[in-house]
């Protein structure tokens, strides 16, 4: 066969998956056989009538899922295991899970096509094999120097010193407190505040004093008065993308919290989960107060979970070695495997593009929250994949969240995150919808609750 023609006409769901179906199909048939070319696809697109774009994204959901090679210059090849490759369709049950608080996978990231080829090069390296042992709790010197690399570009140059590495942000924040809290001092956190947080405290015995927060984020006044009031020994805060309110500090009041806190002799635990997702972020608080801030940056909300990195930068070497110790007391090491991927990914420039398609995505799926939830009182972010959502009246959380999960959507109440009384709203994460078309779907059921009293439900259902 010199030139594939598929038909796609009438095949329900997105176009670029018709094209995946029709393509596997054609192999299993047997007629395309593996090594045959495919066509350009300029060519492609203009044949079927569809945007280069729809054809783009199913070759590399094709090249994703094992139906085809792609070598630049040379074209598209057939590589004939269609029988164990998997189509992804979107979700015939119709729940939506609208709680995990995870960045999208879109194909432009090429996650997998990533993985696979790094993760190869790895193998075949020279000292692969040193990567498959024990390593220092606190990260090799190779990779703590390829994060300073990383985070350098949001906070200057790094004493490779001062970085750890570690295996994911929730460790972190639990070996930072073990490391400058004790059972009964006093934790300055916002009212709402990212449960991981509440839980690590609350497990040491840590007293939490909630902050009042506005639009712009945590407030400094009121963080003065708590210093007053409570003396605390730290104050913990997401200042770019708030989980969950998706507040962004300004430059100001970074400068005016950090004046704050160094004027109380409060340490700053710096939860900078969204740092790199937005490209015009203020300077995080580190770069202006690093002698007393814990900066802490995750891959698992700019890039993937799965890796399981964190980077922590601290004040002084004192406090490496203090860490250090918690970190290997609680989580032996982060996997060297994932370190090194990481590190080979900063190196080449992989990790920005994984972020950048990211970003991406994040606004085109913001873009469909502006035109879903039209009206409603939602807090979002351009570059953020979660958004802040305040109930009208005359919906109660509680029973707003069981109508939800009877459409099979999963949202997250204000409960989970209120360190005193829970105002009236719920945080809906978008990363973990499969597609646009899903996303639409579930926040179009999420409008037409919250359009409507909760005793019309029975009717709109």
């Amino acid at each position: 066969m010199e030139v594939w023609s598929p038909t796609i006409a009438g095949d329900a769901g997105p176009k670029y998956l018709a094209i995946v179906k029709a393509l596997a199909e054609d192999i299993r048939a047997g007629r395309l056989l593996p090594g045959v070319r495919l066509p350009p696809q300029r060519a492609l697109a203009k044949h079927l009538n569809v945007d280069l774009t729809t054809v783009t994204r199913a070759f590399n959901e094709a090249r994703r899922t094992g139906l085809i090679d792609a070598t630049a210059g040379r074209g598209s090849f057939v590589r004939g295991f269609a029988q164990q490759a998997e189509v992804r369709r979107p979700n015939p049950s119709g729940s939506v899970d609208f709680s995990m608080n995870m960045p999208p996978q879109p194909v432009a990231a090429r996650l997998a096509e990533r993985m696979a080829v790094g993760l190869s090069r790895l193998a075949g390296s020279t000292g692969f094999l040193d990567r498959m042992q024990y390593q220092d709790g606190a990260g090799n010197m190779a990779d703590r120097a390829a994060a300073a690399h990383w985070l350098g570009g949001r906070l200057g140059p790094l004493p490779v010193q001062r970085l750890l590495v570690a295996g994911g942000a929730q460790v972190v924040l639990a070996a930072v407190l073990a490391a400058i809290l004790k059972p009964g001092d006093a934790l300055c956190v916002p009212a709402l505040t990212y449960p991981g947080l509440r839980m690590a405290a609350e497990r040491r015995g840590i007293r939490l004093v909630p902050v009042a927060c506005d639009e712009e984020g945590l407030d400094p006044d009121g963080f003065l008065e708590s210093c007053k009031a409570e003396r605390p020994r730290a104050l913990y805060l997401v200042p770019t993308l708030d989980n969950p309110t998706t507040a962004t500090l300004p430059r100001a009041r970074r400068e005016q919290i950090a004046g704050v806190a160094r004027s109380h002799g409060v340490a700053i635990i710096e939860d900078d989960a969204y740092g790199a997702l937005p490209p015009d972020a203020p300077a995080p608080i580190a770069s202006l107060a690093g002698d007393i801030t814990w900066h802490v940056a995750t891959l698992s909300k700019c890039v993937s979970p799965g890796l399981r990195i964190a980077y922590v930068v601290v004040p002084g070497t004192n406090e490496a070695v203090r860490l250090a110790a918690e970190l290997r007391a609680i989580n032996m090491m982060a996997s060297p495997l994932t370190a090194a991927l990481a590190s080979q990914w900063i190196a080449e420039g992989e990790l920005d593009a994984i972020v950048a398609a990211i970003r991406q995505e994040n606004g085109l799926r913001q873009a469909v929250v502006r035109e879903t939830l039209q009206g409603l009182d939602v807090r979002a972010h351009s570059y953020g994949h979660h958004l802040w959502l305040r109930l009208p009246e005359p919906w109660r959380r509680g029973e707003f969240g069981a109508h939800a999960r009877q459409l099979g959507l999963s949202v997250i109440l204000s409960d989970a995150f209120s360190v005193g009384p829970a105002p009236e709203a719920i945080r809906v994460s978008l990363g973990a919808a499969s597609d646009a078309e899903t996303l639409r779907y579930g926040l179009s059921l999420l409008a037409t609750l919250l359009a409507h009293p909760p005793g019309a439900i029975t009717m709109v259902v």
